[in-house]
């Protein structure tokens, strides 16, 4: 038998360093080729590492939330054969071995799903198993909420996931199969006094590094504008019927992505990036929207580049495009740089007012809120029309008060009067 090492690889573009967001495995199991090992976080995207042998998992070089460098011991792996470490070379010496009653502390963000060839442990024998008391299943904030909802300990539950992650059918079979008993089962008035502490590492780590550092560093402030959207929803149900079986559905994200264009042909100071440490101000001809969207591991902004050369369609396609590699963990890096302003929306849960935090280094960012019917005076009459706020915040330090609000009432006269879109 020989060792094999595997040493954190060099994910390119000059990065030094990553932060070990998650192992999949743990000293003792049994691993094939292609498994997916563990999950590292670089400052914007996670990557899987994945087994190149097959064998049986010795050493773990490191904790989660523990940032690495390049090149250093990640795993040791016994396999058959020479391995690729010299026999003199003890894998105790190269990484730390877990020890057998370390506590698990994993994050709770979920990491991206991954192929991985079932190991012979993992065999479902039906939905309980016996986990240690204080050992913490591998699951998702949904996941283990739905389970406290229904007064299942998540412990007794056998996962069918990758590397034992318990999902939500596992739940389901759980309680099927009558394995709930009243002991697991508490009041909605029984007194609770558990605690849970969940590290913060990984993508939710990267988030409030990144959030702390813009309120910190960026002079916020914010506007709120009032829009009717009357027209522009008219025009886009016109369009889906007359185009959406052939050209795909359009949402009201298209329309506002253009809007931001031809508005910002006036307010070129407000596409921008603002390097505060060489104090340089660089304005972009080109218009790369970031597009804020929520995935499972936690909020991130794939890009749409060149949004000024796209037509309605073709930004609908690269947004739903982006959303959906951004959700399912599969968006590259250069996928999620190089946004010179952000487009956020919580849909139809986006409240009346929100004050989104910028996106350094962009100067600005445009908030989307929820649209609501509402009557309104128009020329002595009231009528009811479709009402949406954009809430936007800006910094300071680069953009005037008085422009940020002119560059809102442009967004909100194109969106009034749609035509105005198109006309050059």
């Amino acid at each position: 038998m020989g060792t094999h090492v595997i040493k954190m690889p060099d994910i390119g573009e000059g990065i030094a360093e990553v932060e070990l967001s998650q192992w999949h495995v743990k000293v003792g199991d049994m691993v094939v080729e292609d498994q997916v090992l563990a999950d590292v976080m670089t400052d914007k995207a996670m990557v899987d590492i994945p087994s190149p042998v097959h064998g049986k998992v010795i050493a773990l070089g490191g904790q989660p939330g523990e940032v690495m460098a390049v090149g250093s011991v990640l795993i040791s792996i016994e396999v058959e054969g020479a391995g690729n470490v010299k026999e003199s070379a003890a894998p105790a010496a190269a990484v730390k071995e877990a020890p057998a009653a370390a506590p698990k502390a994993e994050p709770v963000v979920e990491s991206k799903p991954a192929p991985v060839a079932p190991r012979p442990a993992a065999v479902c024998q039906g939905p309980m198993v016996a986990r240690e008391a204080d050992e913490r299943p591998l699951a998702s904030p949904a996941v283990r909420k739905h389970a406290l909802d229904l007064g299942i300990q998540l412990r007794l539950v056998r996962g069918s996931g990758p590397a034992g992650r318990v999902l939500h059918e596992d739940l389901d079979a759980y309680l099927a199969q009558g394995q709930s008993n009243a002991s697991s089962v508490s009041s909605a008035y029984a007194q609770r006094n558990d605690e849970e502490q969940i590290p913060v590492i990984g993508m939710r780590r990267k988030i409030a590094q990144r959030m702390q550092d813009a309120t910190q560093r960026a002079a916020h402030f914010s506007y709120v504008e009032e829009i009717d959207v009357t027209a522009v929803e008219e025009l886009r149900a016109h369009l889906n019927e007359k185009h959406g079986a052939t050209r795909g559905k359009l949402t009201l994200l298209p329309f506002l992505v253009r809007a931001m264009v031809v508005a910002l042909r006036d307010f070129p100071q407000i596409n921008a990036r603002y390097d505060d440490e060489a104090q340089v101000i660089t304005r972009l001809g080109a218009v790369h929207v970031g597009i804020a969207t929520q995935a499972d591991i936690g909020l991130m902004v794939p890009v749409v580049r060149h949004a000024e050369a796209r037509s309605l369609w073709d930004s609908a396609a690269e947004i739903a495009r982006l959303a959906t590699a951004a959700r399912n963990g599969k968006a590259s890096r250069d996928e999620l740089s190089g946004s010179s302003i952000t487009l956020t929306s919580l849909g139809a849960l986006g409240g009346i007012v929100s004050t989104p935090v910028l996106n350094l280094p962009e100067v600005a960012i445009v908030g989307v809120n929820k649209i609501v019917e509402r009557p309104m005076v128009i020329k002595g009459q009231i009528v009811v029309r479709k009402m949406m706020n954009l809430s936007s915040s800006f910094d300071h330090r680069v953009v005037d008060g008085m422009d940020a609000a002119l560059f809102i009432q442009a967004i909100r006269g194109l969106l009034e009067q749609p035509a105005t879109l198109f006309m050059e």
